[in-house]
């Protein structure tokens, strides 16, 4: 076939590359440059292009031509200013969501229409075609598997999709890393949002929101435990990052009007909860899952919770069998049926 391979210069899409080659199709690698590099020209070099150079390195190595596609703005318009927004509101935004439903596997298919028979990354995440429709399944490595930020995808896209690496464990694709040789081979994984590259979080926030001191409150005693630099630097159920003695402290919630962000220690345990509202659905497969027991993760990682879902219309109500402290509006939830994903949707409150 001929693919259409998005490599970062990371590992995990560099094998997909090689393994894709090493099958006889017919390769090309696309870097998408989506990092804010004008926004954040007052950092000095840019972050960014040890990326480019791996993935420059790593197409040499293999003999397969590599294109460079600016979609800075249509990254922009589709992935931060949903991220602005969110936090703007005091919500808890997930930008990955919606990088690889309208850039990776949206915009980015657009621009290359039908010149390529699938795009290719290095996600690990399986995909079947099940009597045409096309399931997304989750990778035998249960750390890494990224099926949760690959839910809002459509059948279309999935139909586009490849995933080279996602019946594949961590360690086997570092091993055929070092089998390969690879540039790359040793570098560490990337960590955060992809557009920031290493600019942290909460520089992005102030660039853009700017600094509003207030209040840090404990919710028990109600006493002013410190001041903050905007409710929008944190999430509910955060813990690092208060720089608070006799800890720990959580962010139990936060009011927006009054700039406050409000504490608790003693009664953490009271917090958490196991019932919540989303909306905002998107089902892989199109249609409504019908009410019933199901798994869910409500952020990204091993951990799923059993739970009960009943749907009515695009929202619906989730009781999971366990309590956590941090559901947040804003955040994703994401749910299996056994080793498929079903789909995502959006926490409502």
């Amino acid at each position: 076939m001929k693919i259409a391979v998005l490599l970062s210069g990371g590992v995990d899409s560099s094998v997909a590359l090689r393994l894709l080659r090493d099958e006889g199709h017919d390769v090309t690698a696309f870097y998408l440059k989506i990092w804010l590099q004008d926004e954040f020209s007052f950092l000095g070099d840019c972050p960014w292009e040890e990326d480019l150079e791996f993935a420059r390195a790593v197409c040499q190595q293999t003999d397969v031509p590599l294109e460079i596609i600016n979609m800075q703005n249509e990254y922009w318009d589709s992935v931060v200013s949903y991220t602005i927004s969110e936090i703007k509101e005091g919500r808890t935004p997930n930008p990955d969501m919606f990088c690889n439903r309208l850039i990776k596997f949206g915009q980015f298919i657009n621009k290359i229409d039908k010149s390529f028979e699938k795009v290719a990354s290095g996600h690990y995440a399986k995909i079947e075609n099940q009597n045409g429709k096309f399931i997304l399944k989750t990778s035998p490595d249960p750390i890494k598997d990224q099926t949760y930020f690959l839910a809002y995808l459509t059948q279309q896209q999935l139909s586009r999709a490849l995933f080279p690496i996602g019946s594949y464990r961590k360690k086997q694709i570092r091993e055929l890393a070092l089998n390969y040789n690879l540039p790359n081979m040793n570098r560490k994984d990337s960590q955060g949002i992809c557009f920031l590259g290493k600019i942290k979080f909460s520089d992005f926030i102030k660039h853009h929101l700017g600094e509003i001191e207030g209040d840090i409150i404990d919710i028990d005693t109600n006493k002013i435990m410190g001041r903050h630099k905007g409710y929008y630097f944190y999430t509910i159920g955060q813990r690092s990052g208060l720089r608070l003695g006799g800890g720990p402290w959580y962010v139990i919630s936060k009011d927006i009007a009054k700039n406050i962000v409000y504490i608790s220690k003693e009664n953490i345990t009271n917090r958490a909860r196991n019932k919540f509202r989303v909306g905002n659905c998107n089902w892989i497969s199109e249609e409504n899952p019908k009410d019933g027991n199901y798994l869910v993760k409500i952020r990204h990682g091993e951990n799923f919770y059993k739970c009960t879902l009943n749907i009515n219309g695009d929202s619906g109500i989730v009781l999971s069998e366990k309590e956590d402290r941090g559901i947040a509006p804003g955040q994703f939830a994401v749910f299996y049926k056994d080793d498929i994903c079903l789909g995502g949707s959006v926490i409502l409150d």
